[in-house]
């Protein structure tokens, strides 16, 4: 039995009501497959830039960290060196006050002249020559004179050599000089300096370690005391 044309469109329009509404399932399937994928990339971006993020203020931290590490043994380094400064100049000042005091020996002439006799012998017995050329400061110069014939005699007693010791007219320590000699052999070519500065700057060099052990007590970091 043919259908009429009533129910033709009706057929027509349940067909196309069906065709609606899966077509409708599909896209919304469609949507929702898409936010979820959606979802999933937009997490996965957004972990990944929380890593970066994460990331470059950690680095940031640690550089900042060793910043102040750095900043901080700059300055206990600066801190240590004023500290050493200081101190070197206190065993300056103390070494220098020494050197001033050296001048106190001359005024007594009897003591001085047995030092300049026990300076002049020493040197001797170093060079280990037969003639010596002296040099000495201008007010000095009677001093040692009169010194120079129980020197020599001293000298060949011990050695049994004779040796000729002439002071130099022409070359004289400094006025300033705090005192003591010099002594040259083989035209000037070898030298002894026995002033009394020359002395104290040999005798500070081996006495330091312990000047610095009684102007600061001992620094138990230090392994080496020389």
């Amino acid at each position: 039995m043919a259908l009429s044309d009533s129910d033709v469109q009706k057929q027509i329009k349940h067909m196309m009501a069906f065709i609606e509404q899966e077509a409708n399932e599909k896209a919304e399937e469609i949507d929702a497959k898409a936010e979820e994928e959606f979802n999933i990339e937009k997490g996965r971006l957004v972990q990944q830039q929380r890593l970066k993020i994460m990331e470059y203020y950690e680095k940031k931290e640690k550089q900042v960290e060793l910043q102040k590490k750095i900043q901080s043994s700059n300055m206990l380094n600066q801190a240590r060196l004023k500290v050493l400064k200081v101190r070197e100049d206190h065993v300056r000042a103390v070494l220098e006050e020494a050197r001033k005091k050296l001048g106190e020996v001359t005024r007594d002439q009897g003591r001085y002249a047995q030092i300049i006799e026990s300076l002049i012998l020493q040197a001797l017995y170093q060079l280990f020559e037969d003639r010596i050329l002296l040099r000495v400061r201008p007010q000095d110069r009677e001093l040692v004179k009169s010194v120079l014939p129980t020197v020599a005699t001293k000298y060949k007693d011990v050695t049994g050599k004779e040796v000729n010791l002439v002071i130099d007219d022409e070359v004289q320590l400094s006025q300033e000089t705090t005192g003591g000699i010099e002594l040259y052999a083989h035209h000037n070519k070898i030298k002894i300096s026995n002033t009394m500065e020359a002395r104290l700057d040999l005798i500070s060099q081996q006495l330091i370690p312990q000047i610095r052990n009684a102007l600061f007590g001992r620094n138990v970091n230090r392994k080496f005391t020389d």
